[in-house]
């Protein structure tokens, strides 16, 4: 298998983690299996019932997919080339190693929030490094070989998905903690109690949860008109517009989650639908940097002879 069915491979494992672990948060089976690590019930394998059978299929994923990082780690290692993706490969590595000692804290400390929200980010983290190996690893074509004013070129477009990815994973961090606070419902659907200014903590704490969901679904809207106006390349533009109508679904599921207090069902979703989002963004970044997308600038260039630099 090549590095990049490998790193795909991780890709969808890490996501159904993510979204299995809302699962779990969500049904309350976290301490399934006690607050024993790496035993379930003092048991390699427990009885299969309730919020053990949850928890133990969490743990049981989680142990694959760092079977497979590490052989996608090893194969990097042994065939690839690029000191890169070799560099990110490591870096793959550490987030994992960081993930599982976080994952064994949550259980032996009783499900500290703080530590959750953390691991949801690391998470996320993970999740775009593994997104990047698969997008750039045994790409063909030298990147060297393109336009040495590049940077210059995608500085600007690289800096407003940049933000997007830290406005999700505070978004993902506040979202953590308001899901494992149980504050999910403390301001209803649209204000919180007779006012639309929060009063206390908890309610708070849910409106710059829900302010960063606004802020980032503007950004995106944004940026998809912005890729219209300046003419970025199609590709780019397709992404965008995935991106926002996952964002459109991500409201709608945020509002049904809310309208049937936190249901799991829904709250399973919104949280798929979220991680989706993160995904795309994080793949798109990639796309950017990569040499797919700077001999489709050249071709621009080349066509047009001369560069439009406000398209940047």
């Amino acid at each position: 298998m090549t590095i990049k069915r490998l790193a795909l491979l991780t890709v969808l494992l890490t996501y159904l983690l993510i979204v299995f672990g809302g699962y779990v948060a969500s049904s309350k089976s976290g301490m399934g299996c006690g607050p024993e690590w790496p035993l379930c019930k003092g048991e390699i394998v427990p009885a299969f019932h309730g919020e053990t059978l949850i928890e133990f299929t969490h743990r049981v994923i989680g142990a694959i997919l760092g079977i497979v990082s590490f052989v996608l780690f090893a194969k990097i290692l042994r065939t690839e080339k690029s000191f890169y993706v070799r560099t990110v490969g490591y870096w793959m590595l550490v987030l994992l190693i960081i993930q599982v000692l976080l994952g064994a804290l949550v259980v032996l400390k009783d499900l500290p929030t703080s530590v959750i929200a953390i691991h949801l980010i690391i998470a996320m983290f993970f999740l775009a490094r593994l997104i990047w190996i698969w997008r750039r690893a045994e790409e063909k074509a030298d990147i060297q070989t393109y336009p040495t004013n590049r940077s210059d070129q995608q500085k600007r477009i690289k800096r407003h998905f940049n933000i997007v990815l830290f406005l999700l994973l505070l978004l993902f961090g506040f979202g953590a903690y308001v899901k494992h606070e149980s504050l999910g419902m403390v301001c209803g659907s649209f204000q919180c109690r007779n006012s639309f200014l929060p009063m206390t903590v908890p309610e708070i704490i849910q409106t710059i949860h829900r302010g960063l969901a606004f802020i980032s679904a503007l950004y995106i809207f944004f940026l998809v008109f912005l890729s219209f106006k300046k003419r970025w390349d199609g590709k780019l533009q397709n992404r965008l517009i995935f991106s926002a109508i996952t964002v459109l679904i991500q409201i709608v599921l945020g509002v049904l989650t809310i309208n049937s207090s936190i249901d799991i069902s829904w709250a399973m979703l919104h949280l798929a639908a979220g991680s989706l989002l993160f995904a795309l963004v994080a793949e798109t970044r990639v796309y950017i940097g990569s040499a797919a997308y700077l001999k489709t600038k050249l071709s621009i260039i080349t066509n047009n002879n001369v560069p439009n630099k406000t398209d940047f």
